[in-house]
């Protein structure tokens, strides 16, 4: 400090400052600084100064760390990025560093260290099918597990907008039946429009492991619809995460209160729609991003549209007839017409909408379904039949 006093003496007696710098070891800039100091504070002024940050969560002021506790306290599942994004909304864009609501939740011991999870890549890649890259692109599917509370039995149905993160429907059903499904989709199709795609597991009701493309009553009625089918590989839950992840917030946030009554279920809905930032949206919430479909919804049509081909009516037991001959399609198909159209000499394509379903070979009046290899002397003639 002494040596500091006396730069700053013969230093405002100088006139080369920098030749005095040099002979004390120090750069011009510590020169002018120790020189500032010493005129504004005195010899007080060169003593060290301490290197903690002038500002600290500690400093905020007690409201302003209380909302932030409450807010926790209202939101346990979220993390500081999501809370400090309610804050902002809240308090219009005015508020504390991201790391100054980490400080402030760690020290009320409110946050859990995240665990870092190894992803196993199969193949090149974590799951099948598209990833939308719009709105009503594509839409996924699930029930979520039941739980049991004292009201009875709650198993919701889940369906959200993987776009947008939108959850279009938390719904405690009374069953998992098709026509109740199918009922709960005809109001979201008359609110949202129809979506491109929808994606799902190989689970009843949304598919038949014993049906052709395992279509069932409802995926059917979807593609009947014009909507494309989308499923996860069997086992792979993985498939379809982001909509495991929603089940994961359920779980903790309703199912480990007990929440089963409907209200419940869409007061959580709204929060989540309405208030949940998300990284992946850039902070925005699901509300800001979903906009309504452009395909409307018209109701189940009466009839299926085959330019140019021949129709037959699949009956209530999943045949239709051909050449006076009953062939099994599927019952899923039942009351539905189906197209035929020639692919060669020996073959007929059955189409259901825009689904080719497989071949009748005329030769022993068979069925061969798309979805399953045929022995290699069919195979043969099939590949010949399609490539005329």
């Amino acid at each position: 400090m002494e040596q500091r006093v006396e730069f700053v003496l013969r230093a405002l007696r100088t006139e080369n400052f920098r030749a005095l710098c040099q002979e004390y070891g120090i750069s011009a800039k510590t020169g002018y600084k120790w020189q500032e100091r010493f005129l504004r504070l005195g010899i007080g002024g060169m003593e060290e100064e301490s290197r903690r940050p002038h500002s600290h969560a500690d400093q905020l002021g007690e409201g302003e760390v209380c909302t932030i506790v409450r807010l926790k306290m209202a939101h346990p599942r979220w993390g500081p990025r999501k809370i400090r994004e309610l804050y902002l909304r809240q308090h219009h864009g005015e508020g504390a560093s991201e790391s100054s609501f980490k400080r402030v939740l760690e020290q009320a011991g409110l946050t859990e260290k995240r665990k870092r999870r190894r992803v196993v890549i199969e193949g090149g890649r974590l799951s099948s099918g598209r990833r939308a890259e719009s709105v009503n692109e594509v839409w996924t599917v699930d029930f979520k597990g039941w739980w049991r509370t004292t009201a009875g039995r709650c198993e919701p149905l889940t369906v959200r907008d993987e776009y947008s993160r939108y959850v279009l429907e938390l719904r405690a059903m009374e069953d998992a039946r098709s026509q109740s499904v199918q009922r709960s989709f005809e109001g979201l199709f008359e609110r949202h429009g129809l979506p491109i795609a929808i994606r799902s597991d190989n689970g009843a009701p949304f598919a038949s492991t014993q049906s052709v493309h395992g279509l069932s009553r409802l995926s059917a009625w979807w593609v009947a619809l014009g909507i494309d089918l989308e499923r996860g590989r069997a086992g792979c839950p993985q498939d379809n995460a982001a909509h495991e992840r929603l089940h994961r917030d359920i779980s903790v946030e309703l199912e480990g209160l007990g929440e089963a009554s409907q209200e419940g279920l869409d007061l959580w809905r709204q929060e989540f729609n309405y208030e949940r930032p998300h990284e992946a949206l850039q902070m925005r919430v699901p509300g800001e991003v979903y906009q309504n479909s452009t395909r409307p919804y018209q109701g189940t049509p009466q009839e299926l549209l085959y330019p140019g081909m021949a129709r037959r009516r699949v009956d209530k037991n999943g045949y239709m007839s051909w050449q006076e001959q009953r062939l099994f399609l599927s019952g899923s198909l039942a009351g539905w017409t189906v197209g035929l159209k020639e692919a060669g000499r020996e073959f007929i394509e059955v189409w259901f909408a825009k689904l080719l379903l497989g071949h009748i070979d005329q030769k022993n009046l068979s069925f061969l379904r798309a979805d399953i290899p045929q022995k290699a002397a069919s195979a043969e003639g099939f590949l010949a039949a399609d490539a005329a």
